[in-house]
Order: structure tokens, then sequence, then C-alpha cells
């Protein structure tokens, strides 16, 4: 599902609401979870899974192309961990 099928499913969900309003809460909801990861902490979605970052360390890669090492610096990297609900789920038969 990409961000413009999930506008029209709650838009469909919610037909009392303007679609500007819908697209708001959208962004504000993304937004929230992007700060709270961007200040190093975590955002924890019960029965979903929880977001937060681990940190790579600095290493020497390759370029694809010519096979000429590149260093690559140290960064920090969004990690999702599905929760327990998410997982049944999933693997229900």
């Amino acid at each position: 599902m990409i961000r413009s099928e999930l506008l029209q499913v709650l838009a469909a969900e919610n037909p009392d609401l303007r679609a500007e309003e819908i697209e708001q809460v959208v962004d504000i909801f993304f937004d929230e979870i992007t700060q709270r990861l961007a200040e190093g902490g975590r955002v924890e979605l019960r029965g979903f899974g929880t977001f937060s970052t681990r940190e790579r360390d600095a290493r020497v890669g390759r370029n694809p192309r010519t096979g000429s090492s590149v260093d690559v610096p140290a960064k920090r990297v969004p990690y999702f961990k599905p929760g327990k609900e998410m997982r049944e789920r999933l693997n229900a038969d």
C-alpha cells in the first residue's frame, strides 16, 4: 500500500472528514514518528510493532560499477520490529 492508497481508504472509512483533514492527520502521524526517531527515541504501536534506530559503524564499501573502494561513514538507520499480533496474523494458516 502506498500513501495515496492509505488516504483513499481512510477517506472511504471516514466520509465526515475532508480529504485535506485526512491528509493532515497522516502527515502529523508520520512526522511525529520521524521526529521521535531523529531524537534517538523509539515508537511502539501496540499490536503493530516498534520503530527504532540502529547504529552502523563506518566501513569501507565498494562502488558496484567501478569496483573501487569507498569510505562509508558511520550512521543511524531506521529499524522496525513487528509486534506479536502482526507476526501471528502473517503466519496464520
